[in-house]
């Protein structure tokens, strides 16, 4: 049976919805999701072969290592396929932090934008094809800090 009743109700409640919905969009906490929206994607650093020719089209220069940058990454990984890798720092008025694996088929991993007033710290499973360096960069007060660490893989996760 077909209930008229309930039909306008169902109407009216999902206009009522769409209403709010739109009204969300001009709230200030909207705006941060805006802002994100609107970075570019780096495709052409992901797209890089090595890592020197990634970090130049991501960052367009290179960093300095420091131990203000703390990168946690096992000595040997089992499973290349899910290796487990973190990153924090010390430093302030970090916006990104970036993984790179020398001897992957393309060498940028993943590349993290970080608001202002985040904790900067980032944990990720990335794939790795063989035994290389994985290089994490943090890019604070617009330089660019690094560390690298040597993950032996005993499986390749690319295929390997």
């Amino acid at each position: 049976m077909h209930n008229p009743a309930l039909a306008t109700r169902r109407l009216i409640l999902q206009g009522a919805a769409s209403v709010a919905l739109l009204g969300l969009g001009n709230l200030p906490f909207a705006a941060p999701a805006r802002a994100a929206a609107n970075d570019k994607y780096p495709e052409e650093a992901f797209k890089q072969k090595s890592e020197a020719e990634a970090i130049k089209a991501l960052y367009g220069k290179n960093a300095e290592p420091s131990d203000k940058v703390k990168l946690d990454a096992p000595e040997i990984a089992e499973n290349g396929g899910v290796v487990p890798i973190s990153v924090t720092t010390t430093l302030d008025k970090v916006t990104s932090i970036s993984f790179f694996v020398a001897e992957n088929p393309n060498a940028l991993a993943a590349s993290y934008r970080i608001p202002d007033g985040t904790v900067a710290s980032v944990a990720n499973r990335l794939k790795m094809a063989k035994t290389t360096n994985v290089t994490a960069i943090v890019e604070a007060n617009g330089k660019l800090y690094s560390a690298t660490k040597e993950v032996k893989v005993t499986v390749g996760g690319c295929g390997g």
